[in-house]
């Protein structure tokens, strides 16, 4: 059976993008980081940061953790993913090939393999975590990104209409998150310049510098 056959094509796919993401990994820039450790260097402004601050637990939280997120970068996450999600659809189409005489139709195998990969990928990044080198696994929470400073990169940021903003984490890692004003009646255009107070789930809420009158980002 072929990788290239018509009926493997999501595994194609998936091989390539493993592919891509070890060759970016190899040469530095696949280095995305996803964990838990929490740490703010920006000096706070008049807001009280015990209210700001929004735990990572919860159903998110606990399913991130049942994937085994956090235990490995993201990217090392993806690769093994990726693998597995190959091997065990080209698996399941030998297996239906050899049974009915004919593969899945490409689709339906690929719903089947990423829903048996996921939890073999989680019980294989488990162990693989305690291996990684400790320079590797830099890890950083949504949470941690809380009292960092940001930019606006698409949108115009207003309540109840988020825009994308890019921070970067204490290792210097780039995020994008989605990002409304901490003030009600505040708008926040492309290109200006945040600091994230708090977060509610998925969307954080900052604070233009101009208005707080910070200094610059050393």
């Amino acid at each position: 059976m072929s990788l290239l056959a018509d009926y493997n094509l999501p595994f194609a796919i998936a091989f390539g993008l493993m592919v891509c993401a070890l060759v970016l990994q190899l040469i530095g820039l696949g280095d995305f980081d996803f964990g838990g450790d929490i740490e703010l260097d920006v000096d706070a402004p008049d807001f009280d940061a015990n209210a700001a601050e929004v735990p990572d637990a919860g159903f998110g939280g606990a399913l991130l953790t049942l994937l085994g997120l956090g235990r490995v970068p993201l990217m090392v996450w993806l690769m093994v993913f990726l693998l597995l999600f190959t091997v065990v659809g080209m698996g399941i189409q030998v297996f239906a090939e050899e049974l009915t005489g004919n593969p899945l139709y490409p689709w339906l195998a690929a719903l089947f393999s990423g829903g048996a990969s996921l939890p073999i990928t989680a019980t294989l990044v488990r162990p693989l975590g305690n291996i990684l080198p400790q320079d590797e696994t830099s890890a950083v929470g949504l949470g941690s990104l809380v009292g960092r400073r940001g930019t606006i990169t698409t949108g115009k940021a207003e309540r109840g209409s988020p825009a994308r903003t890019k921070v970067r984490d204490r290792h210097g890692h780039a995020h994008y998150v989605m990002l409304e004003p901490h003030e009600d009646a505040s708008t926040i255009h492309e290109g200006d310049e945040v600091l994230l107070v708090r977060r509610e789930g998925g969307v954080f809420f900052g604070v233009p510098l101009a208005e707080r009158k910070l200094g610059p980002v050393s």
